[in-house]
């Protein structure tokens, strides 16, 4: 994790992040069931079971880190849920997404300006990566450091978020952290 003001690093650079990002209840239009959605009719590839082996080659995951340190929170909760699905949710690893689903459902919360929403999930995140860290026994997992992500979900829960976000569908970071893998990843 780093701080907001350091930009963060694409860990799939040739991927293109979509034009807009999904925030329900505005008049962005859902990227799946809307024609105009920007994955309206795509078929991704079912992703590969995560993996603490694994995680510098998984592209769902590195994308969804992506998502998550560009501002595309929506995205990132939907892409670590599909891994969630196929890693096994009663899994280390699936009860360590669950944590980042939760993570980017506070952002997404912030972009709805829902601060009870904020503190709920943010909150839960931390408690989960308290809990996988426990399990686990280690330092890092799947190349994210567990202290650094029970910091960022209680800051996440803390902080005022007093400035309206000024259009909807722009992605912009609202946390004051970034995701970052260590080591990093070859793209």
């Amino acid at each position: 994790m780093m701080e907001a003001t350091v930009g963060a690093v694409r860990l799939l650079p040739s991927t293109e992040l979509p034009g807009y990002t999904f925030v329900p209840g505005t008049d962005t239009p859902h990227p799946i069931r809307d024609p105009r959605g920007h994955s309206y009719q795509r078929k991704s590839p079912p992703p590969r079971m995560l993996t603490p082996a694994n995680w510098a080659e998984n592209r769902h995951y590195l994308l969804a880190l992506d998502f998550f340190n560009h501002g595309f929170y929506w995205e990132a909760h939907e892409e670590w849920e599909r891994l969630w699905r196929a890693s096994g949710p009663d899994t280390a690893v699936g009860k360590f997404l669950k944590g980042l689903v939760k993570l980017s459902a506070a952002g997404v919360k912030v972009r709805e300006n829902s601060i009870h929403g904020v503190r709920r999930h943010a909150a839960s995140a931390g408690e989960v990566f308290a809990d996988v860290a426990a399990e686990v026994g280690t330092e890092y997992f799947c190349g994210l450091e567990f202290t650094l992500l029970q910091f960022a979900a209680d800051r996440a829960a803390q902080i005022s978020y007093k400035e309206r976000i000024s259009s909807p569908h722009k992605p912009s970071r609202v946390f004051p952290f970034v995701l970052q893998t260590e080591p990093m990843p070859l793209a």
